[in-house]
């Protein structure tokens, strides 16, 4: 599994040693970013792993010091399982941010971080399962729950009109929570769903799974899923004639996807994705800062939340005085919860010296509230989003009902 090495430059170390009221700055955190480098959500990797860059970038200029080793999960559970033993047993990192999947974060949570008794934080797995999993209080995730998703996309989905969908996802924790969540949902609000699929990733075709879904003259295809495999799918659906509306979620909000397909059968689709509002001083220091570093801001989910992940396990590792994992793994709730002094993206530094002075902090994130449940899950709202003249617009951001 490839592992790469970053550290930060030179100058930012200097000022590291300066701060010594810092934890960081007396002994570097290193962390590991478990991401889709390769595979089905390789499109979120890259982008995904500029925010822990971003973050990193901010804590360093504060005064911290931090690196960050990238494993590639190639959005696989056996490949995303070794990864993160490297990570932890080569490595020795302090925590984890990742992984992107659900199918990956869940099999590394059981056999690796609650094992070995390392932090995760995974900052796009939305899969319910995770809300009751026995992770040993291991496994955090910045992101919502699909159970709250599956609602959100039902109440959508009927308020366009739409009565009568039929299901395909992708065969793994975040599908078929997802699709169970959604179908539960849709039904309660009078919808009807006639057909519900799994598919398997990496196949050539998928006109067997289209030609189940098409049964019972469904109104649009739900898909849940990955650009890689997506991409497939909606071709053949196309080409078939199965379907020529489409209702997505998280998985494949992607412009590789409208690149791939075609805006001009895209422009229409609508979906849902966790996401921040736009409006709080959290999201515009991260929109801000993201373009100041890497240019215009994607419209992809996952971003922010991994910056959140990354400044959550350097907060708590202040909190602490350590850098010990079952240490940080203790003071997560603790940064992130009120009746603590508000700090927020950009404020490692202002949270650093109110640690240092025996007082409580509440970070509230780029991608939202960041108040960690016993189930080290967070509240969250919901993008309405839609592909118009070839791009993905944000047209509000809600909580389901």
């Amino acid at each position: 599994m490839a592992i790469k090495r970053f550290a930060m430059g030179s100058g930012a170390f200097a000022a590291a040693l300066l701060a010594a009221t810092s934890v960081l700055a007396q002994q570097p955190l290193k962390i590991g970013a478990l991401m889709p480098m390769t595979g089905d959500l390789q499109a979120y990797g890259e982008t995904s792993l500029n925010g822990i860059r971003l973050a990193a970038d901010e804590i360093q200029a504060a005064g911290g010091s931090i690196s960050y080793v990238v494993g590639d999960t190639q959005t696989n559970p056996q490949s995303g399982v070794d990864a993160a033993q490297k990570l932890v047993n080569l490595e020795k990192v302090s925590g984890l941010v990742g992984a992107l999947s659900s199918g990956v974060s869940i099999p590394v949570a059981q056999s690796v971080s609650s094992v070995s008794g390392v932090p995760q934080v995974s900052s796009a797995s939305t899969s319910p399962v995770i809300t009751g999993l026995a992770d040993k209080d291991f496994l955090f995730r910045t992101v919502p729950s699909d159970a709250f998703q599956g609602v959100a996309l039902a109440s959508l989905t009927r308020d366009k009109g739409v009565a009568r969908v039929s299901v395909i996802y992708v065969n793994n924790d975040y599908g078929k929570g997802l699709a169970d969540a959604f179908s539960s949902a849709f039904a309660e609000k009078g919808g009807s769903v006639e057909a519900t699929v799994a598919y398997e990733q990496k196949q050539a075709a998928y006109r067997g799974e289209l030609q189940q879904a098409s049964d019972g003259d469904p109104e649009a295809l739900v898909l849940i899923g990955y650009p890689e495999n997506g991409q497939t799918i909606l071709r053949q659906a196309l080409e078939g004639g199965y379907f020529s509306r489409f209702i997505f979620t998280d998985g494949l909000k992607a412009p590789e996807l409208i690149d791939a397909i075609g805006a001009q059968y895209l422009n229409g689709t609508f979906g849902t994705a966790p996401q921040a509002r736009a409006d709080t001083p959290a999201a515009q220091h991260f929109k801000s800062a993201y373009e100041k570093r890497f240019g215009e801001l994607p419209p992809k989910p996952f971003i922010d939340s991994a910056y959140d992940a990354t400044y959550l396990l350097a907060l708590a590792a202040e909190k602490a005085g350590s850098n010990d994992p079952m240490a940080i793994r203790d003071a997560l709730r603790s940064v992130a919860a009120p009746p603590g002094t508000k700090v927020g993206p950009g404020e490692f530094g202002k949270a650093r010296d109110l640690l240092a002075k025996g007082e409580e902090i509440n970070y509230e994130g780029a991608s939202g509230s960041q108040d960690f449940d016993a189930n080290g899950d967070v509240p969250g709202t919901f993008a309405h989003w839609e592909i118009r003249d070839g791009e993905i617009v944000t047209i509000t951001v809600f909580e389901p009902k």
